[in-house]
Formats: C-alpha cells, sequence, structure tokens
C-alpha cells in the first residue's frame, strides 16, 4: 500500500488497525490529527481547522468538541498495533503537513522498535520538486518493496541507514 498526503495519512493509519499488508509506504502522512489541528498550513498561510472541520477531516468541530473522535483517527495513538514495514517520507521544509507530524509518528515506531524507515530530502515541501530527488525515492521506494514483497536482499540503506554526515557522498554513489 502506497498513498501520500491525505493519502499517507491513510496509508498510517491503515497500518495501525490491520497487518494485511507486506509493507507500506507513507508520504507526508499527517499522524496527529489533535497536534496538526492548530498548526498553520504555510503554503497558503492559513490554519489547518478548515481541513478538520469542513474537508478532508469531517469531524463537524474541533478536538475540543470532539476530542475521542480526533483522537481515534490519529495514526500516533495506535503505533503499538503496528507490524508493517513502513517506509516514510517526510521533507523538512513541507508546508502542507508539517514536519513534525512524520517526526512524531517516526519516533513513536522507532520507540516501539517497529520497521520503519524515515527519508527526508533537505528543503523539499510537500512533494518533490527537484528531479533528482524524484528519481532517488522512486529507486528507494522500489528497492522497499522488492526486498519486502519479493524477497530481495535489502539494499545499504535500508538495513544500516545513511548516516546524515556521509549523505552527500551516499547520495552521489546513487547518480542516475
Amino acid at each position: 500500500i502506497h498513498g501520500h498526503s491525505w493519502g499517507g495519512y491513510q496509508t498510517s493509519f491503515l497500518i495501525t488497525q490491520t497487518d494485511m499488508f507486506k509493507a507500506a509506504a507513507a508520504g507526508a502522512p499527517l499522524t496527529n490529527m489533535i497536534s496538526m489541528y492548530d498548526l498553520i498550513y504555510w503554503n497558503s498561510g492559513g490554519g489547518n481547522m478548515s481541513i478538520f472541520e469542513a474537508s478532508q477531516g469531517r469531524f463537524r468541530g474541533g478536538p475540543w468538541e470532539n476530542w475521542e473522535a480526533y483522537e481515534r483517527n490519529s495514526p500516533v495513538y495506535h503505533v503499538k498495533n503496528v507490524k508493517t514495514p513502513l517506509l516514510m517520507l517526510h521533507n523538512d521544509k513541507d508546508g502542507a503537513v508539517d514536519f513534525t507530524q512524520g517526526i512524531e509518528y517516526y519516533s513513536a515506531l522507532r520507540r516501539l522498535k517497529k520497521p520503519v524507515v524515515l527519508v527526508q530530502y533537505k528543503g523539499e515541501n510537500h512533494g518533490l520538486s527537484k528531479l533528482e530527488n524524484r528519481k532517488d525515492y522512486s529507486v528507494r521506494m522500489m528497492e522497499f518493496f522488492n526486498h519486502h514483497l519479493k524477497g530481495e536482499a535489502a539494499p545499504d540503506w535500508l538495513d544500516k541507514g545513511v548516516e546524515l554526515l556521509n549523505l552527500d557522498d551516499h547520495l552521489k554513489e546513487r547518480v542516475f
């Protein structure tokens, strides 16, 4: 399963509810409805409240009127149930779904020793605008799914991670 933005939210939520998927990739997922509600939607300068009350969220009010629904629909509060390996993309300059949403979910999953890998492209917004980053992420997603779905060997970046200090050298090795 794979999704980005609201689809990333749906992917992140689904893997907390079922183990029917062998692997998942979530891009820019919204993971905590309560903390996201009051954040700024930087790409427009507005708030997130309308997203939850009148748009995709459909909550009919803020968290104060319906705390249980906001909590129930927030993947971060259900991480203990995750069994599905997750590849998560969340960029540091995301102006739609704040980077803290990805960090909350990633940190909770790591704390519980769940199978998760975070990929972040410095300076990128909600999607990937730089061609080299789009290519790199496409290859990483293919390698991730090939490993988990086809049993191919895990690439080094997936198995051992990439140290931030060695990131530039690592990316030069992956030039397409």
